[in-house]
């Protein structure tokens, strides 16, 4: 799709992934859908505190979800951590609602484990830890690994665009090369998703070699990656 659409094709060592303006990831090769940090409950975490949220951003949240699982028909949706926002917000309802997710979806959901879910126990669904999907290493935290695409969330990557009275925080797509501070070698990269909750927050990222705006139920590609759709050197680790 061209420039300002709500579905950004974007290649990796000749692996598609598609950015889509709702937030999420769509791989049509390995036809999986990923979305990072929905923080389901936070509104209620925050009223069991005293601080009056609006209690419609996990609907509005699901509701998303759904569209995208009606409209992609994956064949598993794998959320990168975060999917609730803490023990004390997961109702008796919440709970339902989660059960019933995989079947609203019409096929597998996976949890990668993220900080939120610590001390928390999700009725039928099991929290993994980081793994391969093909090209793809999968993470709650960056976690670049020599050969992967670390696809990842925790960070809720926005831009700030403008200046001034005219100035906008946008959430954002942000890619990154080298590696953690050179820690894990020239092949380390990474691919920040942007938050999918309605009710998350967002924080600046500038260590970014490329960067996607979503804005207005569009992705803009504003600071564009270097092309890099050779072989991918793909490391055994596989675990």
């Amino acid at each position: 799709m061209s420039i300002g659409s709500g579905q950004h094709p974007w290649i990796w060592h000749g692996h598609r992934l598609d950015l889509l303006a709702e937030r999420a990831v769509w791989d049509p090769q390995q036809r999986t859908l990923l979305v990072a940090d929905l923080h389901l409950g936070k509104a209620e975490l925050f009223q069991a505190h005293g601080v009056a949220l609006p209690s419609d951003g996990d609907a509005a949240s699901l509701n998303t979800l759904l569209e995208l699982a009606h409209r992609f028909l994956p064949e598993q949706v794998v959320v990168l951590g975060d999917l609730i926002h803490g023990r004390v917000g997961i109702t008796a309802e919440l709970r339902q609602k989660l059960v019933a997710l995989p079947e609203l979806l019409g096929c597998p959901l996976r949890l990668i484990d993220g900080n939120h879910e610590r001390g928390s126990w999700l009725e039928g669904l099991r929290r993994e830890p980081s793994c391969a999907l093909g090209p793809l290493w999968l993470s709650h935290g960056p976690e670049p690994r020599p050969g992967y695409l670390n696809l990842c969330g925790h960070l809720h990557p926005v831009a700030v665009v403008g200046h001034g009275a005219d100035r906008l925080r946008l959430p954002c797509f942000a890619h990154r090369r080298g590696g953690d501070r050179g820690n894990h070698g020239p092949n380390g990269e990474q691919l920040v998703l942007p938050a999918f909750g309605s009710l998350t927050g967002g924080h600046p990222y500038s260590e970014a070699d490329g960067l996607w705006l979503v804005a207005e139920g569009t992705v803009v590609p504003w600071r564009t990656p270097r092309p890099n759709n050779g072989p991918a050197c793909q490391a055994d680790a596989r675990t």
